[in-house]
């Protein structure tokens, strides 16, 4: 079960309560925040110098974003179609459109994906420039520009 607390344009924060399946005991008494924030630009690179915390904790939330298979698998498919509609995505992945929808929103608030409204179909595509820096982050030195 997922309910938002806070949104705004950088930032959404995303409760998660697991709930167990009928019959079953609840597994996890827990609640995980996401804290999700655009992803525009980092740092020099993990090798080439120390991190700040701040830097840190948004490298993090970055990857935190994409350390989801549901995730991952959309980003390849989008990626490899160049764009698609969100309405063709819930066959390929075997999730509900519910869940398909979080993962589309998660996506396009970290910047990671774009969203285009044509008639009542949402459409997504890539954002490649976002991927740069999370690939220059994670390289020994920063890539020319």
């Amino acid at each position: 079960m997922y309910s938002v607390v806070s949104t705004d344009v950088n930032m959404m924060i995303v409760v998660v309560t697991p709930v167990a399946p009928p019959g079953k005991a609840r597994m996890l008494d827990r609640e995980v925040v996401m804290d999700v924030k655009a992803i525009t630009a980092c740092c020099d690179g993990l090798l080439a110098a120390p991190l700040s915390e701040a830097a840190a904790e948004d490298l993090a939330a970055a990857f935190k974003v994409m350390a989801d298979p549901v995730r991952l698998r959309l980003l390849s498919i989008i990626a490899a179609q160049g764009e698609t509609c969100a309405c063709n995505l819930t066959a390929p992945l075997g999730k509900s459109q519910p869940t398909i929808s979080h993962h589309l929103s998660v996506l396009t608030d970290a910047g990671l994906l774009r969203r285009e409204k044509r008639g009542k179909w949402a459409w997504y595509a890539v954002i490649p420039e976002r991927f740069d820096v999370l690939r220059d982050a994670l390289a020994a030195t920063p890539t020319a520009a």
